[in-house]
């Protein structure tokens, strides 16, 4: 089934994963390339490929299902054949089936009941009025949206399936909502549909179906002759109105069960305005001689006290049909025994009358009327061990050969089981059914890597045997979370019948913690070993220091002592020593171009001023440090810079004017260290 993901169908539906597996068919997750949208993809199964009939009765079904527009429908978008692959595009449900919605809230209201049975209802009378039947209304095909909206699925297959009203596989598996007359295998129609729904709606009610079995035919059989037990018997708080339209439904009576869904909605939406009504359902051809609606009585309220009675009545009358069919079962087969008998002394007698009395009654004694089954369990059967029983009848058909669980018990051709049972007394000539060993029913362990939990359990229970599925989890480097990393037993290996398999699904990459180290103030070589030893990665940076010595670390982050995943990157900085700028010479140029040349080299001007003769006003009569020397970054250079001329003394001394911006809060006196 796997062997598709990835194929491109018609250059256009890439399929990317399954997400449900069928009787039929297998449901792909797929996107369509020429639209850009997800859509689902169903590919009929290599058994049903493999028959041309079916095949196309199929596309012309699907064909015609295409044809539908409803929403309470899945919508096929398209039907197409590839390479030998014939498949229907859908559209893809965010939802979940009714099945599993059931599983989880089993019973449901009666108001959810009937909110979900309407749109199956509606779902039903658009397709009827196109003249396609259903046929497989179950809850596995009705899918609930996250809004409370219903799709109803699968209405090509399951026409196509039904196609030769025969009680198919694919009917046995979904024998619990079966018609009687599809069970008796004949023509079916619309209200076959009906009947199905009915016994949804019950299950929804009551939380179970209306009839089980310990085999699918049993199960058939009761919906044949059987009378279901009253869903208020089973759950109390159901209107009597509901009941009745959801027991009108599975009526087996087809003179009496609704002709029409559209009659079947119309009585559901008279319930929904009044939910006290009361319904009486008239045969066809009936003639109603009360006034007024006779359809539609005031509803009695039933009596708590008398629930119980009713249904110990209900399971006395059960356990008197049950006695009844065991006392006519052994009836008959006492009646078959006594023919048996009266046959044998008819012809035995006959073949005496020609000798005496004495040798006919001596006839009569050597033939025994009882045998003992002989032992047949544990040996090899072939065709001529019937030979070997003259005095019964061995009877082995293909429904002889059976798997069996243990075939070191009973190897491949043994007899594993008899009917009747060894020592049993029957009459001679009695048939025995054998039943033969195929051995263990193995099949092999597909490829599960990758896949999705959900996906793995599918691909498992589609296996041909019945597999014990455990999962178990764990971290995983290469298989994202939520996937499968391995199975045990590995792939390929035979599995047996009942064999427990685990799946491991991947809890994605394990997530181990480790503290940073202190690495502030030891050697670059020395910091990246303490942290690789971590399992953690280093990145270096360099920067100038003038504290820390170059090849040593300045800093870390993150720092020491936090907690970080395993592989996060510590970033260390190491110190590059010392940075130095060589002083340029700024004397003779202005105030102005001299700090801005000093902070372009990142070193910060100190201004003094003095009267020069000699230098302008505002220009640098000298430095300290001096042009040439190194220096630290931001160190502050010492500038002296001219007033100009000193003025001429006056008559009435005053202090010389300033309008020097140096940070000192005098200025210097004229020294003739100043003076060049």
């Amino acid at each position: 089934m796997e062997k598709y993901i990835g194929m491109v169908l018609d250059g256009r539906y890439e399929i990317l994963e399954i997400i449900g597996v069928g009787g039929m068919a297998v449901v792909y997750k797929a996107i369509d390339h020429r639209l850009n949208r997800l859509v689902a993809v169903k590919i009929l199964k290599d058994d049903y490929l493999n028959d041309a009939d079916f095949r196309r009765r199929f596309h012309g079904e699907s064909q015609a299902v295409a044809m539908m527009s409803h929403p309470n429908i899945v919508s096929v978008y398209d039907v197409s054949k590839n390479d030998g692959l014939d498949y229907i595009v859908m559209e893809l449900i965010d939802g979940i089936t009714l099945k599993q919605y059931m599983d989880q809230r089993a019973p449901l209201s009666w108001r959810e009941t009937l909110h979900f049975s309407i749109q199956i209802a509606k779902a039903l009378e658009h397709a009827h009025s196109r003249s396609i039947i259903h046929r497989d209304i179950k809850p596995h095909n009705v899918m609930i949206l996250k809004d409370g909206s219903v799709k109803v699925a699968d209405f090509g297959i399951a026409r196509v399936a039904s196609a030769q009203n025969t009680l198919t596989k694919e009917a046995l598996g979904s024998v619990h909502y079966i018609s009687p007359e599809q069970a008796r295998g004949a023509r079916v129609d619309n209200r076959s549909d009906i009947y199905s729904l009915g016994v949804v709606m019950y299950e929804m009610l009551t939380g179970r179906p209306p009839y089980d079995g310990e085999t699918p035919v049993s199960v058939a059989i009761q919906h044949i002759n059987g009378t279901p037990l009253s869903p208020s018997l089973l759950n109390s708080d159901i209107p009597t109105g509901l009941e009745q339209i959801t027991m009108h439904a599975m009526c087996s009576d087809l003179n009496i069960r609704y002709s029409s869904v559209t009659d079947m909605l119309k009585d559901m939406e008279e319930f929904r305005k009044n939910p006290t009504i009361r319904f009486t359902f008239l045969p066809k051809g009936s003639v109603s001689t009360g006034a007024g609606n006779p359809r539609v009585q005031p509803a009695k309220q039933p009596n708590p006290a008398n629930r119980q009675k009713e249904l110990e009545r209900e399971y006395e009358r059960q356990d008197r049909e049950e006695r009844r069919r065991r006392i006519w079962m052994i009836a008959a087969i006492s009646l078959a025994v006594v023919a048996l008998i009266g046959l044998l002394f008819l012809v035995l007698g006959g073949s005496g009358n020609e000798t005496t009395t004495d040798s006919s009654t001596a006839s009569m004694d050597t033939v025994p009327s009882e045998i003992e089954v002989p032992k047949l369990v544990g040996y090899i059967y072939d065709e001529n061990l019937p030979k070997e029983y003259s005095n019964i009848k061995l009877v082995a058909n293909e429904s002889s050969y059976i798997y069996v669980e243990d075939d070191d018990k009973y190897p491949v051709g043994v007899i594993c089981d008899q009917r009747p049972a060894y020592g049993e007394k029957v009459a001679p000539g009695t048939e025995v059914f054998v039943y033969i060993s195929l051995g263990e029913r193995t099949d092999k362990m597909p490829p599960l890597k990758g896949y999705t939990a959900e996906n793995a359990n599918i691909l498992l229970k589609a296996l041909s045997i019945q597999l014990t599925i455990l999962t178990d989890k764990e971290f995983s480097d290469d298989v994202e979370e939520g996937r499968v990393v391995r199975t045990d037993p590995e792939e390929g290996t035979e599995l047996k019948n009942g064999q427990i398999v685990t799946v491991y699904i991947s809890k994605g990459r394990e997530i181990k913690m480790q503290k940073v180290p202190f690495v502030e103030g030891t050697s670059k070589s020395n910091a990246t070993e303490a942290i690789k030893g971590r399992n953690l990665e280093v990145q270096i940076q360099e920067d100038y220091s003038s504290t820390v010595a170059e090849g040593y670390v300045i800093s870390q982050s993150p720092e020491a002592g936090t907690e970080v995943e395993e592989g996060t990157t510590v970033i260390v900085v190491v110190s590059k020593g010392k940075q130095t700028v060589t002083l340029t010479s700024v004397v003779g140029k202005s105030e102005a171009e001299a700090i801005e040349e000093l902070d372009g080299l990142g070193l910060k001007a100190n201004s003094t001023k003095v009267y020069s003769d000699i230098v302008p006003a505002d220009h640098v009569i000298s430095q300290d440090p001096v042009g040439g020397d190194e220096v630290m970054p931001g160190s502050t250079i010492q500038l002296t810079v001219s007033l100009g001329p000193e003025p001429p003394p006056s008559s009435e001394p005053t202090e010389p004017s300033s309008e020097s911006t140096e940070p000192s809060d005098e200025a210097p006196e004229p020294s003739e260290s100043g003076n060049p």
